[in-house]
């Protein structure tokens, strides 16, 4: 091996943890983050002055490390399975809105999460006048039907008091 090429093999190394982590951006499962992880220990090894044998080596132990132990921390952490909020259509459902144009159980519009919906009341024969607070139960197609606020709803789409 020439001498240039021996002298910069914690280059190449780098070079390596640098490729990974472009693929980890593209794929956001850390797996190449572990393995970029990996190559830095390599690179530090190479620097050292130990053979490429045991660069690789230590590359491979340090890379299965840190994909079977600290990844799956890493994940538990980032990722925050089921304590997620609800977006979409899900995430109008038991939102409070502002009633814009009166509401019954035919039509109205109401503003709910900065957009305005059209809505219709839940229950047969109720109503709900302009300015209103009313609770979203569920979403038919594009239509918001709402059922009374309760007392403890805050409207998403009012401005804090100013003092």
């Amino acid at each position: 091996m020439p001498e240039w090429l021996r002298d910069a093999q914690w280059l190449w190394w780098v070079g390596a943890a640098l490729a990974f982590g472009i693929v980890e951006m593209t794929t956001l499962d850390l797996l190449f983050l572990m393995l970029a992880l990996g190559a830095l220990v390599a690179a530090i090894v190479a620097g050292t002055g130990l053979g490429l044998l045991w660069q690789v080596l230590l590359f491979a132990v340090a890379s299965g490390l840190f994909v079977f132990a600290l990844r799956p921390v890493a994940l538990k952490y980032l990722r925050l399975e089921g304590r997620g909020g609800k977006m979409g259509i899900e995430g109008n459902i038991g939102q409070t809105a502002t009633v814009l144009e009166p509401v019954s159980d035919r039509d109205g519009l109401v503003k709910l999460r900065g957009e305005d919906w059209t809505a219709r009341s839940e229950l047969e024969g109720q109503t709900f006048a302009t300015g209103d607070l009313v609770t979203v139960v569920r979403i038919d197609g594009a239509t918001a039907v709402v059922t009374a606020a309760t007392p403890e709803d805050k409207p998403f789409d009012l401005e804090p008091p100013t003092m």
